[in-house]
């Protein structure tokens, strides 16, 4: 066996990791840095939206037959598309209502890693869960799972309060769901970003509190900074919605500036793409000029974004971390966050938090930010203070690594 000193190979799986929203992309884009820049070899197998990877870290891509490509989503792929069985089960799952992803890249990946034996010391499967995972640990390579949060609760939030008919089609596509807590069960260590989350997925995958190792998400701040030569804009309000969901409490934060409008001037900048009901509510709300929406954005723009508001919000009826909330206080932006999930955890005393799904309570709370200085500057300040106490990729790297070093020499008590 290998002296405890010496680089791992490192296999980091990830079934999508789109590059400049959503957590999956930013987690692996960031860790893999860091665990190249502590010496070890990271090899990053990803299916489509492939991750943008900084320099030290090679990129393999597992290519799926990407069916919900932002613009073409639900695509029916052609005959010659098809390479394998694997495909023929994606789209085949599509058809039938359910998301294949998990699945289809994890089969792919347990096919990489047996046609290369002994190429690594560990394998870190980002969020997939996928039946192959089982495979890869009958290979006999040590492996940790992160788990940001259980989609069990994504799955309960956008069922609840759905007709009959519209459950069985949202059930479908959360089928994958079931897949996951079988395989949390069986593969051993894994991590995750926060107290509350751990609570939430040994309660929903009956998984033992010691097999579940918090260890918190990082921010850059190199990137994410106050911007002493760029003025706040006026109002300005901002948002990031990775994907237009319930989860996200969207529509609370839209009838929230519905009401805030009709007293003072503000607008709304969401980082991401409406959907049809977000459509139809601004429609409703006769607020689309109060609104703008933004995605796709380079990471410099994205940030300058983030750190021109007076305000942000993340409104979500649930988050298992929220790197978006972080992301917020490393650029000095005083923030509004509900009380729901995690967010208070990650938060601390940075944050003014509002309960959940209440737009009456989050018109007044951002009103009253709005329109005191004072207190935006001491939230900013808080903020600040608490990215610089507890989150910085090279510990979540280091955190990790030591997690790594456990499961390959047997310490992991799993």
């Amino acid at each position: 066996m290998a002296s405890l000193h010496r680089p791992l190979r490192i296999a980091l799986l990830s079934y999508r990791s789109k590059p400049h929203s959503g957590g999956q992309g930013v987690y692996v884009r960031h860790l893999s840095r860091e665990l190249a820049a502590r010496g070890h070899h990271v090899e990053v197998f990803s299916g489509q939206p492939y991750p943008l990877l900084d320099p030290g870290p090679v990129l393999r891509e597992l290519p799926s037959l990407d069916l919900y490509r932002d613009d073409d989503p639900f695509r029916t792929p052609g005959f010659r598309e098809l390479r394998d069985w694997a495909d023929g089960l994606e789209v085949a799952m599509m058809w039938g209502g359910a998301f294949p992803e998990p699945l289809t890249f994890s089969v792919r990946a347990l096919r990489a890693l047996r046609a290369r034996p002994g190429d690594f010391d560990v394998v870190h499967d980002n969020q997939g869960l996928g039946y192959g995972m089982l495979g890869v640990r009958r290979l006999g390579i040590p492996l940790v799972t992160s788990v940001h949060h259980p989609i069990s609760v994504d799955r309960r939030l956008a069922l609840d309060g759905l007709p009959w008919y519209q459950r069985l089609n949202k059930g479908r596509w959360y089928g994958f769901v079931r897949m996951q807590g079988r395989v949390a069960r069986q593969v051993g260590s894994l991590i995750t970003v926060s107290s509350s989350s751990r609570d939430d997925i040994c309660r929903d995958f009956g998984i033992n509190h010691q097999n579940v190792h918090v260890v918190p998400l990082g921010v850059d701040t190199r990137l994410f900074r106050p911007r002493a030569g760029q003025p706040r804009v006026p109002g300005r309000i901002v948002t990031v919605t990775s994907a237009d969901m319930p989860l996200k409490g969207l529509q609370t934060l839209l009838r929230a500036v519905a009401k805030l409008v009709t007293e003072r001037d503000a607008h709304l900048v969401v980082i991401g793409s409406p959907s049809a009901a977000t459509r139809e509510q601004l429609a409703q709300l006769a607020i689309g000029e109060r609104v703008t929406f933004a995605s796709g954005l380079p990471d410099a723009e994205y940030a300058r974004v983030l750190a021109s508001a007076e305000v942000a919000a993340v409104p979500s009826l649930y988050e298992g971390f929220s790197l978006p909330a972080v992301e917020h206080m490393a650029s000095g932006t005083p923030l509004i966050a509900s009380r729901a999930g995690a967010l208070p955890e990650v938060t601390g005393d940075a944050a003014l938090l509002v309960p959940p799904g209440d737009p009456e309570e989050l018109a007044a709370a951002l009103r009253g930010l709005l329109g005191d200085e004072a207190a935006r500057t001491e939230r900013a300040e808080r903020g600040l203070a608490r990215v610089r106490e507890r989150f910085a990729w090279p510990a979540v790297a280091a955190a990790t690594e030591a997690l790594y070093q456990r499961v390959i020499y047997g310490e992991s008590g799993c």
